[in-house]
């Protein structure tokens, strides 16, 4: 598999005179941008600073959904849209995307036919791409799929379906995908400075190897800043006293034993003391408890949760959990950055912006997307390939990422089977293991997560670092920050054997993350 060779893709920097398109970001959103403009045919480069999906992109609820709360909200064309491309990421991902069972409980008698009619319109508005009917339940039946959901007052619950996948699993496998169509994509490789003509319109970017050092300078048609909560930055590259676009909002989630949640369904809190919701959802052997919505002065490339969302968190959850859990419980902790549109008027309100998404273009034709969410990744792609196409007048050609499967798609009938989410890859890293029985040894005694998959992360699946593999190729970092802080050792050891580096190097990568696992622990 030579596409995903660093040198190789290093050297077409060089060979390749101008990119039709040039992409700055390599989260959710310019990942759909380059997959997008390579399903037409164009020549389509993309640069990540950090890693792919290191920021937002790897810290969500892990929820393929239309959004419920903004149906809630008003914004029916938002959750239409939403539940059409929940359905084609099901189609097009199976092996990362399932159908996951919400219960809403109802603690009020009005509650059950309330939120059963907003559901009824939820599924009416997925059409044929629906999840499953969404239906009352009884406070018994509640019970049985809930059992440590709080008895008194119970009047019963709503089950509805929702989708669940692993976000920055996607993000690589979109990556992949993207490569394999003849694309090129570099991690750790930063867009420093943008180059003009002396008309002040835009010809291309200037980059830098983070590795080596080596600078860059690339020609490009249409240059898409595609950073999400940092599309300032690139924006004051442009224009230096350009206003701001994006306002943070950092969203929490607390990472809890399985245990306070037992069985497979998902709770969704409707109504928190602050008008939002919560859920507890399980994943991946554990229970993510989230989100907050908590507005920032500034982006950071490793937000911290505050004490008071910690709090909130544990708070409510205890609210509606018999056995509610504490600080102490908490095996990981992260937080993720939602690039919501900048307050114009005075408020700082976060929970009423609404996520769709907006494109900008401005004087020198840099063209800017903000806004919008994992699910709607594919279509903000497409929206964003044809504005480029009017931009520079590319050659027309229609988006094909709607029926186009993404690297590793295969039907898994159990998700929870170890290596599902590497779907049509799992054979051959099975086969390597077979190979080196070695590689077979586990990371850590209670994951799952082996030392070949360290291997197969390095060599075909982009990771660079320790933090790149223990934190958005296997998800240990995100289940528990301990326990990856355990795993980086070896992990630094594998790496160095694949990439060439040294002890000091290895040493380096290890105290850098453990460090960085240290923000994740309470």
């Amino acid at each position: 598999m030579p596409h995903f060779h660093r040198p190789t893709l290093l050297a077409r920097l060089t060979s390749q005179p101008e990119w039709d398109i040039l992409v700055v970001g390599g989260g959710a959103t310019g990942l759909g941008v380059a997959l997008d403009a390579l399903s037409r045919g164009y020549r389509t480069l993309l640069l990540e600073r950090d890693d792919f999906a290191k920021g937002t992109s790897s810290r969500s609820t892990k929820l393929v959904h239309g959004g419920v709360r903004y149906l809630a909200q008003g914004d029916v064309g938002l959750v239409r849209e939403a539940l059409q491309e929940r359905g084609l990421l099901l189609q097009n991902a199976p092996h990362l995307v399932s159908n996951q069972d919400f219960i809403i409980p109802s603690y009020s008698w009005w509650g059950g036919p309330f939120y059963t009619i907003g559901l009824k319109l939820y599924d009416w508005l997925a059409g044929r791409r629906s999840f499953g009917d969404s239906r009352r339940l009884s406070s018994a039946e509640t019970l049985g799929r809930l059992s440590n959901l709080r008895r008194t007052g119970l009047h019963g619950g709503v089950l509805y379906h929702d989708g669940q996948f692993d976000d920055a699993r996607l993000a690589v496998n979109l990556a992949q995908t993207a490569l394999e169509a003849g694309g090129t994509l570099l991690n750790h490789c930063a867009v420093t400075g943008l180059r003009k003509d002396a008309t002040g319109h835009l010809t291309g970017v200037q980059a830098t190897d983070q590795e080596t050092g080596r600078s860059y300078e690339l020609r490009a048609r249409v240059v898409v800043n595609a950073t999400g909560v940092f599309v300032d930055e690139v924006l004051r590259l442009d224009e230096p006293t350009a206003r701001p676009l994006v306002q943070p909002s950092q969203g929490v989630h607390l990472v809890v034993s399985a245990d306070f949640l037992p069985g497979h369904c998902a709770l969704m809190i409707p109504k928190t003391d602050d008008g939002r919701v919560l859920f507890a959802v399980p994943w991946q052997g554990r229970v993510l408890l989230g989100t907050t919505d908590t507005p920032l002065p500034a982006a950071s490339t490793e937000p911290r949760a505050q004490e008071a969302e910690i709090d909130f968190i544990l708070r409510t959850a205890g609210r509606y959990l018999t056995r509610a859990p504490s600080r102490a419980d908490v095996l990981s902790v992260y937080a993720g950055l939602r690039p919501l549109a900048a307050p114009t008027g005075g408020t700082t309100s976060t929970k009423e912006i609404s996520r769709s998404h907006k494109i900008i273009v401005s004087e020198s034709g840099l063209l800017t997307i903000t806004g919008g969410k994992w699910t709607t990744y594919r279509r903000m792609g497409e929206d964003v390939v044809d504005r480029a196409i009017e931009l520079v007048s590319l050659p027309a050609a229609p988006s094909r990422t709607a029926q186009q499967p993404i690297h590793g798609a295969q039907p898994t009938p159990d998700h929870h089977a170890p290596l599902a989410s590497y779907g049509t890859d799992a054979p051959a890293l099975r086969q390597l293991m077979r190979e080196q029985p070695e590689l077979a040894e586990k990371l850590v005694p209670d994951f799952d997560f082996t030392r070949a998959e360290v291997v197969w992360a390095a060599r075909y699946e982009l990771a660079r670092t320790v933090e790149d593999v223990l934190a958005r190729r296997v998800r240990l970092l995100f289940l528990d920050a301990r326990a990856a802080s355990r795993a980086a050792p070896a992990v630094a050891e594998l790496l160095a054997q694949e990439l060439g580096h040294n002890a000091t190097w290895q040493q380096q990568q290890v105290a850098e993350f453990t460090e960085l696992a240290r923000g994740y622990v309470l």
